[in-house]
């Protein structure tokens, strides 16, 4: 099981607030890294123990969001009442981070572990987001079955795909910092 101290937590929960709000929206044009939303989600559900901090990453989002669009332009394309299955999409990816943090393992075959449950997670989420999105956004006149299928085969990769490379480096992260902490355990032990 993955167990991090409050100050770690601390740290990480305010990288992943920081990561959130420059990649989210469009405040920060000259980086144009595209957004980490969903890898913070479920990086928060790995590192951040507190169930608390869903709601307040949830709400940050809504926030930056709403700052993007502006509160006139609240009717913007993508802020419709199907903006709420956010909910439930991005629930799930923490939801997945915190079965994932559970099963983690110091060990390298824990990626084995790691890479099914981001991906079912963010296939979950890839249903809730862009399903509601197609289904109650009102910008498709007849949705079907078969047209929610192809939004997803349409969407799913490229989402996954940019969520991997966040979590990737989260990955490494995690890998250099533990292996650094265990070097100066094993260094002042010596000393």
């Amino acid at each position: 099981m993955l167990k991090t101290s409050k100050h770690t937590q601390l740290v990480v929960g305010a990288l992943l607030l920081a990561l959130l709000i420059m990649t989210r929206g469009s405040h920060f044009p000259q980086l144009n890294l595209p957004s980490a939303s969903w890898a913070v989600f479920f990086l928060v559900g790995v590192f951040l123990r507190p169930l608390w901090a869903y709601p307040l990453f949830f709400a940050a989002a809504f926030v930056v969001d709403v700052m993007t669009v502006g509160w006139v332009n609240a009717g913007h394309h993508c802020m419709t009442i199907a903006y709420w299955a956010l909910l439930p999409g991005y629930a799930a990816l923490w939801f997945g981070g915190r079965l994932y943090a559970g099963w983690h393992r110091d060990q390298a075959s824990s990626l084995l572990v790691l890479l099914p449950t981001m991906m079912i997670s963010a296939l979950v989420c890839q249903v809730f987001t862009s399903g509601g999105f197609y289904w109650f956004s009102g910008r498709y006149a007849e949705p079907t079955f078969i047209g929610m299928i192809e939004r997803l085969a349409h969407y799913y990769p490229s989402y996954l795909s940019t969520m991997a490379a966040y979590v990737a480096v989260a990955v490494v992260l995690y890998v250099g910092a533990r292996s650094a902490a265990a070097l100066l355990g094993n260094a002042s032990q010596r000393a």
